[in-house]
């Protein structure tokens, strides 16, 4: 018998899963997502990945500010689903709704829980160089990420992964693994494993302050926060007082100078240990552009300590 769902996502993270649950037996009822922002200092509004695609699929779409307000429980009371389905919403559930008819509230959550609960989990997993991370499917409860595991299934990460990489191959798992999980909710045989508190770490959101890159980090950390900031807030350090984002980086061992020093015409520059070659950046206010490109037009001499 097909589930009635109310969908919860945002990001484009969640598209590929709202996709995937779409084209199932299952009957979406209504997809929930953040409001509308304004973007180019409000000229236009745009709307969130997730009601995009919605609207593509002719799913009706809410977007609340608040999902503490009682009309807002009171509608999804109303419709009455089977389960919820949450996907880096953006929104902590109130308990008030968790709590409404026979519903199955789950989140689908990019990590192996109870390791990275929270907002930054993919980038966290990449900047601690993990070997592993993956996709657990949980039951909501009102603490954040703690409640019972039904599902979870891992992905290798190497020191090359980026974000945009992990997070597509996690969405996608995410697409599969939702549609076991709607199986055993179905046939009733689902069975939710407690998370065990003494292995929980946290992976907090990302601050602008962590973004700055540390010469004086070894280069495989700085490699690595290159790789888990690439698509998002970017990690930076600056030339001649102009802020520089690092979208592409590589590891250059046996090389070895001040860190912060620039060692050759390859935009080489030294660590703590070892250096990194940067091949692809961004100037503050301009395009992307190759190393070789940026370098053409900019002023910089071997051996000048970059901030």
């Amino acid at each position: 018998m097909a589930l009635k769902i109310i969908f919860m996502g945002t990001p484009n993270f969640a598209v590929p899963i709202l996709k995937s649950v779409h084209e199932s037996k299952h009957k979406i009822l209504e997809v929930y997502t953040q409001p509308p922002t304004k973007k180019n200092r409000g000229l236009k509004i745009q709307n969130s990945s997730v009601h995009i695609c919605a609207n593509e699929l002719k799913i009706p779409v809410r977007h609340p500010i608040s999902l503490k307000d009682n009309n807002e429980i009171k509608y999804i009371k109303k419709i009455n689903p089977d389960v919820v389905i949450v996907v880096a919403y953006g929104q902590i559930l109130p308990e008030q709704l968790l709590k409404i008819g026979k519903t199955s509230f789950i989140n689908i959550h990019a990590s192996l829980l109870p390791k990275w609960r929270g907002a930054a989990p993919i980038q966290r997993a990449i900047m601690n160089m993990d070997h592993e991370s993956g996709i657990s499917i949980m039951k909501i409860v009102p603490k954040l990420d703690s409640g019972p595991v039904l599902l979870r299934s891992k992905i290798k990460i190497s020191q090359d992964t980026t974000y945009e990489e992990l997070a597509k191959k996690m969405s996608k798992l995410g697409g599969k693994l939702i549609l076991d999980a709607l199986e055993l909710l179905e046939k009733k045989k689902a069975v939710f494993i407690e998370q065990n508190e003494s292995e929980a770490s946290y992976a907090k959101k990302i601050k602008k302050s962590e973004c700055r890159i540390n010469w004086n980090k070894n280069s495989n950390e700085v490699i690595a926060k290159i790789n888990a900031l690439n698509s998002n807030l970017g990690s930076w350090f600056e030339i001649n007082g102009n802020r520089i984002k690092i979208i592409e980086a590589k590891e250059v061992k046996n090389k070895k100078g001040k860190p912060g020093i620039l060692l050759d015409e390859n935009f080489t520059i030294a660590c703590s240990n070892n250096a990194i070659q940067i091949l692809k950046l961004k100037k503050e206010g301009k395009q992307q552009t190759t190393a070789e490109e940026f370098l053409r037009g900019t002023k910089i001499k071997i051996g000048q300590l970059l901030g």
